[in-house]
């Protein structure tokens, strides 16, 4: 059963603006998060409020960044919200998340919460721009179009695995736990939906020596995935070098292992190619 959310406000399509409004799935989001009262919780676009409202009664006090402003200014009015919300209005792409920690006279050891049901058209960015922080984060929980989850949690070997698979396993520990469908929304979105829990590996789990090196290891990899290794990396590596790490150069990119990853990375790190060398 739905409960309409949207009166007075019209989704804006520039926004990628799909509004929840399934109960049944709102109280298992907000029983996923587990809010507590003195956790630093943040939302990503809450929208009309429909998670944030359920959160907001568990907690003390709730930040919320959200680019629209006809809703900033919504729930800077809101008549139960108003009192507990920190509302920052912007793009959620360019905000700086460490900006949310406590003072450093208070307890450092108090992390972010960090949720919402994220725009299918900047899910990617903003998901790597979160990384960047995931040493201040406790966890994440994110509602996300379907195919981006099996492409998070893809093994090695399945065809959602990808660059995005990388990244999101290299920092966290990620794991589906809501299916939605499309009616759960207004406006429907045209994709199923899912929601996953995102907990950031400690930094002694993260061995990459350069994160720039992982990531160009991955672009080159994934920009010709049907290629063999030998291939996709030839402006990177030679095939011994590939060989050297105990990689099977004839694989293509999906069949490796995050560890495969790191050790060719790395690999990179000691070795910078000539082309790097030379715009030094």
């Amino acid at each position: 059963m739905n409960r309409k959310v949207t009166q007075g406000h019209r989704a804006k399509k520039r926004f990628g603006q799909n509004f929840l409004n399934d109960h049944v799935v709102i109280d298992q989001i907000v029983r996923a998060i587990n809010p507590q009262p003195d956790d630093l919780l943040v939302e990503i676009g809450p929208g009309l409020g429909a998670i944030t409202e359920p959160v907001a009664e568990m907690a003390n006090r709730l930040t919320v960044v959200e680019l629209d402003r006809d809703l900033v200014e919504r729930l800077n009015n809101h008549p139960t919200l108003a009192d507990k919300l920190d509302v920052h209005q912007g793009d959620a792409l360019k905000f700086d998340f460490s900006t949310l920690l406590p003072a450093k006279t208070e307890a450092q050891s108090k992390k972010l919460k960090v949720f919402g049901n994220l725009p299918y058209n900047i899910s990617t960015p903003l998901l790597f721009h979160l990384f960047d922080y995931a040493e201040h984060i406790e966890n994440m929980h994110f509602m996300l179009q379907k195919e981006v989850v099996k492409r998070m949690v893809a093994e090695p070997g399945c065809k959602a695995f990808g660059r995005l698979t990388v990244m999101t396993q290299y920092f966290c520990h990620a794991m589906p736990v809501i299916e939605v469908p499309p009616e759960s929304f207004d406006p429907p979105p045209k994709v199923d939906s899912a929601v996953i829990r995102l907990t950031p590996k400690k930094p002694e789990e993260r061995n990459a020596k350069d994160l720039k090196c992982l990531n160009r290891v991955c672009l080159e990899a994934f920009n010709q995935r049907r290629k063999t290794l030998r291939n996709c990396l030839k402006n990177l590596m030679s095939v011994d070098v590939i060989e050297s790490l105990g990689i099977d150069p004839k694989l293509r990119p999906e069949y490796l292992t995050l560890e495969n990853f790191i050790s060719l990375a790395n690999w990179l790190a000691d070795n910078p190619t000539e082309t790097d060398n030379e715009k030094r």
